[in-house]
């Protein structure tokens, strides 16, 4: 852990002089993404519900900062927040009705809703721009007199998107070690005995939707400032499918599981895809194999492997004792 928090410390400076400087920016990307995967994590790992809805409220995370940029004129903290906010309010609208449902039903339904909003920011060409989407020109993040500070600075740019991920892990970090977050487990067990203990499963379920709404909106917001522009294109329920992948494959349930994941699978598509255009083959015959080989994803093998290392061998005989015979 302490290796890895050094590495994103230091990756605008080591990074160029080990590879390359493009590289930046695919990690500055990792991270992003890594904090989508997350809100599907809560969703899928903590509560249960497996939601291939999470592209809405990237979109429309994206879509609050272009709209706000673009056709409102705001700035880039306002932009930021009506992002978030109209991601939030997207999933609590959706969530309402929902989270009413479980298994296959549920994960339709979120389909389904992904695929109206989809079409609709297409088809409102005025407002999203359409197949072209929306760009823009950003605006500083921080203006002190003549001094400024923006994502034109990559250096800026990266730690910027480093610190917002950080904290949303933190606080998912703390949620899940939260009474709320036993209430989440608690339902992704048994909805019926959590039910029976007092739990408002209902609640308890929208809560989390909500809340991996934000995240996933805080994610297409930073993508949206990082790629200077918005897309109906990430409003696909393919971007959930993909999402769902790297956290299955990264391991679902823990924390840093979606961010395994993320980065396996973004690495190899920038080096495969350099070679050959087919790399999407890849990544699913690796998703299979984890599926197959690892149920609980990369991070759970990890633990499972440290957990016989360091366990202590009560299963060992001891050792037999000379006798002799007088």
């Amino acid at each position: 852990m302490l290796v890895s928090a050094v590495f994103l410390l230091t990756v605008p400076w080591t990074v160029p002089m080990l590879i390359n400087s493009f590289w930046v920016s695919v990690i500055a990307e990792i991270l992003i993404w890594s904090l989508f995967a997350a809100s599907t994590n809560l969703l899928f790992g903590y509560v249960g519900l497996l939601s291939f809805g999470q592209a809405l409220f990237f979109g429309f995370g994206m879509y609050g900062v272009g709209i706000g940029i673009d056709h409102l004129g705001l700035s880039f903290w306002p932009a930021f927040g009506l992002g978030i906010f109209a991601s939030m309010a997207m999933a609590l609208i959706a969530g309402i009705f929902a989270v009413r449902l479980t298994w296959h039903y549920f994960a339709i339904i979120t389909v389904v809703f992904s695929l109206i909003f989809y079409f609709l920011a297409v088809s409102m060409k005025w407002l999203t721009g359409g197949d072209d989407g929306i760009n823009f020109v950003l605006p500083p993040t921080f203006s002190f007199g003549s001094a400024q500070w923006s994502f034109a600075d990559p250096n800026f740019q990266y730690f910027f998107i480093l610190a917002t991920v950080a904290i949303c892990f933190y606080l998912m970090h703390l949620v899940i070690g939260s009474s709320l977050g036993k209430a989440f487990m608690a339902v992704r067990e048994n909805d019926v005995r959590a039910s029976l203990v007092g739990l408002n499963v209902y609640l308890v379920r929208l809560t989390a939707f909500v809340m991996a709404g934000f995240l996933a909106g805080v994610a297409g917001a930073l993508f949206a400032f990082f790629g200077r522009y918005a897309s109906a294109s990430y409003m696909f329920y393919h971007v959930s499918g993909e999402g769902l992948v790297w956290t299955i494959v990264g391991g679902a349930g823990t924390l840093f599981g979606p961010v395994v994941g993320t980065t396996l699978f973004i690495i190899i598509r920038e080096v495969v895809s350099t070679h050959w255009e087919h790399h999407s083959l890849i990544v699913g015959v690796l998703a299979i194999l984890a599926v197959i080989l690892a149920p609980k994803g990369i991070v759970g093998l990890w633990r499972d492997g440290l957990d016989r290392i360091t366990a202590p061998r009560m299963d060992r005989p001891a050792p037999a004792k000379l006798r002799i015979e007088s």
